[in-house]
């Protein structure tokens, strides 16, 4: 009778699952501008089968596949930059959004001095603007770490839009492909290629096609909120960013240009920046507990630049949790926020990953510092890997070289008689012998340093005899059964 066969899971059919192919879902569309304020729908326009090629593919298989490809002409984002083609390089409308206008900002600021006012109001928008990336986009929408009612959906997506980093679809996809591929090629602002391009880089280059990927988004098609802002992004943003802090500063007290400038523009450029730290900073500086294969580190300072997101380790450990930060002391206002929400009856299914999971990934990466920490260290040669040697050939070479018997490993203590701290004559009067008992309790109870140095000058172990690797274990137990006798 033949044993059953076991089914073996379909990769392409999983890949399709991720990226959201596998099923038919509601084009979410955004016109004109608005849709072109939103990248290139070519990096994302790729199949599961394509994916699935990919990952599989060795690395040599992939780049001999590319070369033939692009043989004949490179993507632009592959040619190198010069005076003739630098503007092929730049994502022109992102140039504009992320660096001209807060430029425009920054200039007429100087012969437009701020009022106490327009400045509160600046960084009321700043918050309300910062919380909703944060708490809306980041980990409501993106992550799914808990569900909201609708008036903090609607907070979320309008003053989110009033940050200028897109909409809620948009925004989301793009994070989740993050996820999905952080550290690679498919990531979109992958930290590998530095600091720069991971802070703003990304969005002011023109992106290579071949890293096209994508991640399965059905959810935010069932979100009319989300349609809606995606569908009309270009309105509500100008009427987030800039009419409204215009229209409250000038009906107010008659500062309009100071609204526009202070809590519109500049505004919305310190928000970006902010975000833009936690695809930098966050993947820079700091330490990492629970990963160290990845980029993502935990810093307090990131922490304070970015409403909480500063522990980016943990975050990507344990992405749905909906916390950033774990312990009471850590800053994490982000939290605040939700968990004030949930008290109000505006935020519930709060997730969290189970203490038992955070403190299994704090043990297994500290025990891998552990570990490579003692691979760095001499412990003396595996008792395996050392020689057999008979009683005779031991007895023979003892005296002469220096040699001693414990725990059936012999070992040679030629260099350190004159160093023994407890004097020569007792290593003296062992040399030749068996002194497992001696060293053990019945004369000196040995530290753990002891019998680490001891471990270093093992050259062979005794034929047929009693070989214990771990000499302190032994002494420990040799030690117990004297005080229970």
């Amino acid at each position: 009778m033949s044993e059953e066969q076991l089914e073996v899971v379909d990769i392409t059919s999983l890949n399709a699952i991720a990226a959201g192919t596998n099923k038919k879902v509601p084009r979410i569309v955004a016109a004109g501008l608005g849709g072109k304020l939103m990248g290139t729908a070519d990096m994302v326009k790729v199949t599961a089968e394509e994916i699935t090629k990919d990952s599989m593919e060795s690395l040599a298989e992939k780049d001999a596949r590319e070369k033939a490809k692009y043989a004949n002409k490179k993507h632009i984002s592959e040619q190198p930059v010069t005076l003739s083609n630098f503007h092929q390089h730049v994502n022109w409308l992102n140039f504009i959004l992320v660096v001209a206008i807060p430029a425009f900002g920054v200039y007429h600021s100087i012969f437009h001095p701020p009022q106490i006012k327009t400045l509160a109001l600046a960084f009321v928008l700043y918050v309300f603007s910062g919380v909703s990336i944060t708490a809306g986009y980041h980990r409501l929408y993106s992550h799914k770490s808990y569900d909201a009612a609708l008036p903090v959906r609607l907070f979320f997506a309008f003053f989110g839009a009033g940050a200028i980093e897109g909409s809620i679809k948009w925004w989301g996809h793009s994070h989740r492909i993050h996820h999905r591929y952080t550290d690679t090629s498919r990531d979109p602002y992958d930290a590998r290629r530095g600091f720069w391009f991971s802070h703003m880089g990304w969005m002011l280059s023109k992106p290579n096609p071949k890293n096209r990927a994508r991640a399965d988004i059905s959810d935010f098609a069932a979100d009319w909120v989300v349609t809606f802002q995606h569908r009309h992004y270009l309105l509500i943003m100008i009427l987030a960013s800039f009419i409204t802090p215009v229209l409250v500063a000038g009906l107010g007290w008659g500062d309009y240009w100071g609204g526009f400038i202070y809590a519109g523009i500049l505004k919305c450029f310190f928000i970006q920046q902010a975000t833009f730290c936690v695809n930098s900073l966050a993947h820079w500086i700091g330490v990492q507990p629970f990963d160290d294969r990845r980029t993502p580190r935990d810093h307090v300072l990131t922490a304070f630049v970015t409403f909480g997101e500063g522990y980016h380790n943990f975050h990507h450990e344990f992405p749905s949790d909906y916390r950033n930060a774990i312990k009471w002391y850590q800053y994490d206002p982000t939290k605040i926020v939700i968990w004030g929400l949930s008290k109000l009856g505006l935020a519930w299914n709060l997730k969290t990953f189970s203490q038992n999971a955070i403190e299994q990934g704090l043990l297994q990466q500290q025990q891998k510092k552990l570990d490579r920490m003692k691979s760095k260290l001499n412990w003396g040669t595996p008792v395996e890997e050392l020689p057999v040697w008979t009683r005779h050939e031991f007895n023979e070479r003892a005296k002469k070289e220096g040699l001693i018997i414990i725990s059936g490993i012999i070992h040679n203590v030629k260099a350190f008689i004159k160093e023994h701290p407890g004097g020569q004559a007792l290593v003296r009067a062992s040399l030749g012998k068996d002194a497992t008992k001696a060293f053990n309790g019945a004369v000196y109870a040995h530290s753990n340093a002891a019998h680490n140095l001891l471990a270093t000058m093992r050259v062979a172990v005794v034929k047929d005899g009693d070989i214990i690797a771990d000499t302190f274990e032994l002494q420990e137990q040799m030690m117990a059964k004297e005080k229970q006798n």
